[in-house]
């Protein structure tokens, strides 16, 4: 099974935002040298939650101090972006990175960062739908045109795509709402661990079932996963730990989404996060967050591949990208979770059968 590096640039320590990039950036950098096969960078903006404002300026960082790892987007949030200038971008970055880039979209969630981006949130589905669309298919034609709402001239992407994305390209579908636009697009589901297991097969067998009535005679790809890890030989420390870090990563979290507030009532294509806001209200923070922390994979090597174990059963997904660095860990625990994790766990992972990322093929325009 794939094994990757799920850098989430949460920034809670209290110091320089400067010596935190130095640190998460070397661990990223690092990521290949472990046995890591590819390195995950999120998009997010404006306060302390993640620090990751440009997926593809970071991931042509790491590119450059690299040779063979992937590189992931988990994801870049397609409303907030000129169609165009992502096309653009994204071939670039696989130009740079000599095809390594596995892409990752979604639609977002923050109002904060839609407002802080004046752009209205009641327009993020119509926007996503749209602009995936046209980005898409300009990565396969070298062409981007059309749109319902943008219009957009018939321009050429240069540097042209020289690879096909199809088989590495993924999306995130955190609410119901978003399955059937991900099938549609023929884009694989990226699982990023958040509401209960019952939930997310749900959503995967709706997935499948939709999949194979929008791509009949294609197989969808299989699920990559990620979700926050913190494994240590001691079960007593990497309890206390975990619940320490998940619980200050899963409040800042509600906090930064807002989750608890009552806005997603009046938003547009949001009405399932109504839903959750209402059934949060009623259970109350503090069980919510260990029903989160109960989520996670935590605990010795053993207790972590046995969760590890259960995602698969549950998904069979190709791969997974644990976050080993969040909730204000200080570095020196990050550098020991992550030395723990890959000896003891990552052996074990990469031996367990999966499928494989598909190579992907060559496009002939790029040759003219």
């Amino acid at each position: 099974m794939h094994v990757g590096y799920g850098a989430g640039f949460q920034h809670l320590g209290g110091y320089s935002d400067r010596q935190f990039l130095r640190e998460e950036l070397g661990n990223c950098t690092n990521a290949e040298g472990q046995g890591f096969e590819s390195v995950w960078v999120t998009e997010h903006h404006f306060d302390d939650y993640s620090i990751s404002p440009d997926p593809c300026q970071v991931l042509s960082y790491i590119a450059g101090r690299t040779k063979h790892i992937k590189l992931g987007s988990m994801v870049i949030v397609v409303p907030w972006h000129d169609p165009v200038r992502l096309a653009e971008q994204i071939s670039l970055l696989d130009h740079v990175s000599d095809g390594r880039y596995i892409l990752g979209f979604g639609r977002g969630l923050a109002r904060r960062e839609f407002e802080g981006l004046r752009i209205d949130q009641n327009e993020g589905r119509q926007r996503f739908d749209e602009y995936a669309q046209l980005v898409l298919d300009a990565l396969e034609t070298g062409f981007i045109e059309g749109g319902a709402t943008v219009k957009q001239p018939r321009r050429e992407i240069r540097p042209r795509p020289f690879k096909s994305f199809k088989g590495r390209s993924f999306a995130a579908a955190a609410s119901a709402d978003s399955v059937p636009v991900v099938a549609k697009l023929g884009l694989g589901m990226l699982v990023i661990i958040q509401k209960s297991w019952k939930l997310v097969t749900a959503d995967m067998e709706r997935y499948h079932a939709l999949w194979k009535e929008f791509h009949p005679n294609e197989a969808a790809p299989k699920p990559f996963c990620s979700g926050f890890t913190f494994v240590d030989e001691s079960a007593d420390r990497a309890e206390e730990l975990a619940r320490k870090y998940l619980a200050l990563n899963y409040r800042t979290a509600l906090e930064h989404y807002e989750m608890l507030g009552k806005h997603f009532d009046s938003i547009k294509g949001y009405e399932r996060y109504s839903d959750m806001s209402k059934y949060l209200n009623e259970i109350g923070q503090d069980k919510a967050v260990e029903d989160y922390i109960q989520l996670m994979a935590w605990g010795t090597p053993q207790q972590v591949l046995e969760k590890f174990a259960g995602y698969k059963k549950l998904i069979d997904m190709q791969g997974i990208m644990p976050n080993l660095n969040f909730g204000g860990m200080p570095h020196d625990e990050v550098q020991r979770n992550i030395a723990c994790f890959v000896k003891h766990c990552m052996p074990e992972l990469k031996s367990w059968p999966s499928a494989t990322l598909a190579e992907p093929k060559e496009l002939a325009l790029a040759a003219v």
